[in-house]
């Protein structure tokens, strides 16, 4: 096999990156060993550990072994070391907005549809559910990694405070402009900080936000249909939007709390009733949290043309790495197959809160009575699925997104800072995200 060289999204980190070559076919020994890294600890890595372990258990020709490897970009940086010294894992775990480096770098990668062919594996898109496989499929719709971990932002309230407030528990703020009519009710109790926060914001207010409003992100179907898109979040109704909670920061109806997860102790503590975040945080909102909380759909703009659309996911995709033998991918195809399962994706379901992948584990989980006892995780399956996805609303594939989100989030904190405007925030934070897409696509034309 041919020495294989990473594209821009790794090279940025890595300059110079040379692959080895790939591994000599030779008679199986059994059973044959399979390495996946993934970016998630906790109680969600033990998790993903049970899985293995269960399969393991289950046939006596593979053996899984979970790697924790930090988060997400520290799985991806551990990648590009090991792909230097010859030894990659078979699998890796890539955050959504990693799609694009990695779908532009196609000789490192062993497609997922391709690999449950070549193995002989059963494989249907159609039963998984459309707003996750359109994030990581190709054009032809054939899926290139396997969805494992999808979730999805929702708005997450404090109950109890709404009631103490004079707020009706079962009406949630559906509007941004009754978020802050709600905001300023509950702040003129006196018992809180802010009214509301938000969890990563580029991913909830610029990504999703745009989503949800079905409006483009960029050109080019949000980069799906071609490597030359161009970002145009810059526009009357992001600038609004951008400009609108600046003002709510300055005023103390809205608190920033950080680029990735960590508004999440301002909700969990009561500081702060209302929070956007993912449907994933619900297991550590539910463990850390000291009152009732219940979560309903986003808030929009009524005032936009198609608003609301649906809602993209976040999370992560299981990719396959090039420079294994055939026994190895027979092992990762039924390892895959397992994970397919209705039963073992219900339980990571309603284990995790992330969304049920395939539309047996979403039927299952209802049948199981599961969406009764806990109707946050149906919230976020009916709001991702509310209407069919469109160019805007599918998802995103942009090369060196994880540096343009950077980027986003560098001109959002200016804004909430009252350092720039929020127009002059997102016009300069398009041409710097510009100028990386360029990068990327010069490098991947070569």
């Amino acid at each position: 096999m041919q020495k294989l060289l990473l594209a821009v999204g790794f090279m940025l980190l890595v300059p110079g990156l040379i692959f080895a070559a790939g591994a000599q076919e030779a008679e199986p020994e059994y059973p044959v060993e399979i390495e996946m890294w993934i970016g998630l600890g906790g109680e969600l890595g033990e998790r993903i550990e049970d899985m293995a372990g269960d399969f393991n258990a289950m046939q006596d020709e593979f053996v899984v072994s979970i790697v924790e490897v930090g988060d997400y970009e520290e799985a991806m940086t551990s990648a590009i070391t090991a792909f230097r010294a010859g030894n990659q894992p078979h699998i890796i775990q890539v955050y959504e907005v990693g799609t694009g480096t990695f779908m532009g770098n196609p000789e490192v990668i062993y497609p997922v549809y391709q690999l449950m062919e070549d193995m002989g594996r059963p494989f249907d898109t159609d039963d998984y559910l459309e707003q996750v496989t359109g994030y990581y499929s190709d054009l032809e719709g054939n899926m290139i990694s396997f969805p494992f971990n999808s979730s999805t932002p929702i708005f997450y309230y404090n109950a109890e405070a709404f009631e103490e407030a004079g707020l009706d528990p079962n009406d949630p703020p559906q509007t941004w402009p009754e978020v802050e009519e709600y905001a300023r009710v509950l702040m003129d109790t006196g018992n809180y900080s802010a009214g509301f926060t938000f969890q990563w914001p580029s991913w909830t207010q610029i990504e999703t936000f745009s989503a949800w409003h079905d409006v483009p992100l960029g050109t080019q179907a949000n980069g799906m249909l071609g490597w030359d898109a161009e970002l145009v979040f810059n526009d009357d109704v992001r600038i609004r939007h951008i400009q609108t909670l600046a003002d709510w920061a300055q005023e103390g109806l809205f608190e920033y709390g950080g680029r990735r997860g960590d508004a999440g102790p301002l909700f969990t503590s009561g500081d702060v009733p209302m929070y956007i975040a993912s449907s994933a945080a619900y297991a550590g909102v539910a463990a850390t949290a000291g009152f009732d909380f219940k979560a309903s759909f986003l808030p929009y703009w009524p005032d936009v043309d198609g608003a609301p659309q649906n809602s993209i996911i976040g999370g992560g995709s299981l990719w396959v790495m090039d420079g294994h033998t055939d026994a190895e991918y027979d092992g990762v195809s039924a390892f895959f197959e397992y994970l397919s399962s209705a039963e073992v994706q219900a339980e990571w379901h309603q284990f995790s809160g992330y969304l049920p992948i395939t539309y047996d584990a979403w039927e299952l989980s209802r049948e199981q009575g599961f969406y009764d006892r806990v109707p946050i995780h149906n919230t976020a399956i009916e709001q991702i699925t509310l209407n069919p996805p469109t160019d805007n609303s599918r998802g995103l594939r942009f090369g060196m997104f994880p540096q343009v989100r950077n980027v986003i989030l560098d001109g959002m904190e200016a804004a909430f800072a009252g350092d720039m405007s929020a127009e002059d925030a997102l016009n300069q934070a398009v041409e710097r995200g510009n100028a990386l897409l360029r990068e990327f696509e010069r490098t991947v034309a070569r």
